[in-house]
């Protein structure tokens, strides 16, 4: 692991999904929360700026082929994994590097998906989870309710512009920082601190 500047991460993925895949919680045969892409930034712990980022495809082992539905929801190709992409445990010991043993955070439960791929691969007793926390619960102690809410509708919630491609993890990861630091500049208590 090399040596990487202190901050808070914020990180997003996506992963494999198909129509009906949220309604059903993903239980129908041959459906799995595959990992396609994690995306993060780091941000400065005084100024809570983004000062480094991540991105990087994963192709899916179960479900190599990403649907039409997924291309069309994140704009993520097969062509794409097929020039960019890195099996999961690269990609997530990548993760891990640039998280740098830093605490994480992202909208919803994003490390039990890290864990069910660990699980689904048979790495679940060979890597673990960094120190984590759900946004979600910390920006309903500050008075926004992103309950069933994407990633990507967090800074509209928030009242902050989202940048970006909706459904990107790089995107919605940079989309969640930075809803998370106006709130702390209009006064929000710094969970980063």
């Amino acid at each position: 692991m090399t040596s990487r500047p202190a901050g808070p991460v914020v990180f997003d993925l996506e992963f494999t999904a198909w129509p009906g895949s949220i309604q059903s919680q993903w239980s129908r045969p041959g459906e799995f929360r595959e990992v396609v892409q994690i995306g993060a930034v780091r941000l400065s712990p005084r100024t809570l700026k983004p000062v480094e980022e991540f991105d990087m495809l994963i192709i899916p082992r179960l479900n190599p082929v990403l649907s039409d539905f997924f291309v069309q929801l994140t704009g993520i190709t097969n062509e794409a994994l097929t020039r960019r992409g890195v099996d999961f445990i690269t990609g997530f010991r990548a993760f891990l590097d640039f998280g740098g043993g830093s605490h994480l955070w992202a909208h919803g439960r994003d490390d039990l998906v890290l864990a069910g791929n660990l699980r689904l691969y048979g790495w679940d007793s060979k890597l673990a989870i960094p120190p984590y926390s759900n946004a979600i619960e910390w920006f309903l102690q500050n008075g926004v309710d992103l309950r069933g809410k994407h990633a990507c509708d967090v800074p509209e919630a928030a009242g902050v512009p989202f940048v970006g491609r909706q459904h990107n993890a790089l995107d919605d990861a940079r989309g969640v920082a930075a809803a998370m630091a106006a709130m702390i500049a209009k006064g929000a208590q710094n969970p980063f601190s």
